[in-house]
């Protein structure tokens, strides 16, 4: 069913989203972005610098947060504005598995032809991301 800016309201339900992330995930990321720094692959140099390990992009997880908001409203046009704070980094560890991110959001506010889509961003049972809130252009 397409997309019906007339049909949003608040309190509606984003479908959530799960991702697995895995040290593959994040050296591609790496590449993608060229950003090399060792703190995204080395567990050595990571924790040289006090961190627990290898960590995940935070652009990774900000854009990667804000799909579930383009998949819902299936333009990435409409959206006007997006905020957010850095909570608690995502640490990845060298296994198979990884680890997994879940993503979902609800709509706070419709007022004026646009939504306001707070977003909930989760690592390992831990808030990631804070104060997310993403405007959206209803028509």
């Amino acid at each position: 069913m397409a997309f019906d800016g007339t049909d949003v309201h608040a309190g509606d339900e984003l479908d959530p989203l799960t991702v697995s992330l895995t040290r593959e995930s994040v050296v591609r990321y790496s590449g993608a972005s060229t950003d090399f720094n060792p703190i995204h692959y080395s567990d050595r140099k990571a924790t040289e610098l006090g961190l627990d390990g290898v960590l995940v992009h935070g652009m990774w997880t900000m854009g990667t947060a804000l799909r579930v908001v383009t998949d819902w409203c299936e333009n990435p046009d409409r959206v006007a504005s997006y905020s957010l704070r850095f909570t608690k980094p995502i640490f990845v560890p060298d296994t198979d598995e990884g680890v997994q991110v879940q993503f979902s959001g609800s709509v706070k506010s419709v007022e004026d032809g646009l939504a306001t889509v707070v977003l909930d961003a989760r690592a390992a049972d831990q808030k990631v991301l804070g104060m997310v809130q993403v405007g959206v252009r209803l028509d």
